[in-house]
């Protein structure tokens, strides 16, 4: 059995990064049973939807394709979708946020920049991956330009990244990204870091929590990739924090215990980002035309359809999401859909019947 090269008591002492915000709990501890944090978390954020408001913007924002990936539907959709297709598509992305603190100094901060080729040995990911014929793989699986790759067009050195941001840690192996202390024989050797001046922005019990794996977690960690990685690679953060103009990282727990969403203030308005749901018509089900998003939001009385590939804590999950929900402005291309820019975004395919999105926004772009 894999360990992990940290436990509880050793992300304590860490050094974290960012402003606290102040009116924000973090809502897997406000007092009180679910729909008591349900009535917190919009209130909260309606006044932290305000304050960020103030904060100006970043400098740029650019979006870079990684991989469009077969996913159960009854995941990505929950209990939802009444589509005949077992699977859906979806496509990963990056975004690279780049802005100057008040001192001049240039920051860049990448989100969500998988390591897509050792992504793939996660539990789950493998285990499919295996069970699939080749020629079905290849009609499902698209792979884009590498994170490497998608900085040299965008002229970014990688000793320029400051941060390496992911919603949570599920499928990631960082060790290219941030080196080991020992040779990995799967590697063929020990790596260095690809980028040697960027620390991982995690909140910090999502790291307690890696120490030791519950089993419906287990699926999609990769104990192995992280007993060789230092654990001062990390930032560890606790509850919602400001890093810079117009950026922040907001707790939204319940896909896991740590989640946390990227929000960013922009040319046009709020925008919001993580997987906890798989696309913007999942904020706003009654709006959807994939099949049984509609009708069963409505019978159900729920006002979102969650991506659950974990049931750590649903209700959470589901809190979290109308916090988002609260945090991102209306789209300025269709306003029934809000500026939520799912990290992993549901993607239309011929091989999927009964799950081409109704709405998608395909990237998110910003220069001041």
């Amino acid at each position: 059995m894999h360990s992990f090269p940290w436990n509880t008591a050793n992300v304590v002492d860490l050094p974290g990064v960012g402003t606290p915000v102040d009116s924000l709990t973090d809502p897997s501890r406000i007092p009180g049973g679910p729909g008591a944090r349900l009535a917190a978390v919009r209130a909260e954020g309606a006044t932290f939807k305000r304050e960020f408001a103030t904060t100006g913007t970043p400098d740029t924002i650019t979006t870079c394709d990684l991989v469009t990936l077969p996913y159960p539907t009854r995941f990505g959709l929950f209990r939802a979708s009444r589509a005949v297709a077992p699977f859906l598509s979806i496509t990963n992305r990056m975004l690279v946020i780049r802005w100057h603190e008040t001192d001049g100094r240039a920051r860049v901060l990448l989100f969500e920049p998988s390591d897509v080729e050792l992504g793939q040995y996660s539990p789950y990911f493998d285990r499919l991956s295996r069970r699939t014929p080749a020629p079905v793989a290849r009609l499902m699986l698209t792979r884009y330009a590498t994170v490497l790759e998608h900085l040299a067009t965008l002229g970014i050195a990688p000793q320029d990244v400051d941060y390496l941001l992911f919603d949570h840690l599920h499928t990631q192996d960082l060790r290219r990204w941030v080196g080991t202390t020992a040779h990995q024989e799967d590697l063929g050797g020990r790596p260095e870091a690809a980028f040697p001046n960027a620390k991982v922005v995690v909140q910090r019990d999502e790291l307690a929590g890696m120490a030791e794996l519950h089993p419906l977690q287990k699926p999609w960690y990769q104990p192995a990739a992280y007993r060789d990685v230092p654990p001062e690679a990390f930032l560890p953060i606790e509850g919602s924090v400001v890093l810079g103009p117009g950026v922040a990282v907001v707790k939204t727990p319940g896909h896991v215990f740590g989640n946390q969403s990227l929000v960013v203030n922009t040319s046009t308005g709020i925008w919001v980002s993580s997987e906890n749901v798989i696309a913007a018509e999942c904020l706003t089900p009654e709006h959807s035309k994939l099949p049984g998003l509609a009708r069963w939001s409505r019978e159900w009385e729920y006002e979102a359809v969650l991506n659950a590939n974990t049931i750590e804590t649903t209700a959470d999950q589901y809190n979290s999401v109308v916090l988002e929900k609260t945090l991102a402005d209306p789209s300025q291309k269709d306003p029934r859909f809000l500026q939520f820019f799912p990290s992993s975004e549901l993607t239309g395919a011929w091989t999927n019947p009964g799950t081409k999105p109704t709405f998608s926004h395909h990237a998110l772009t910003h220069t001041r």
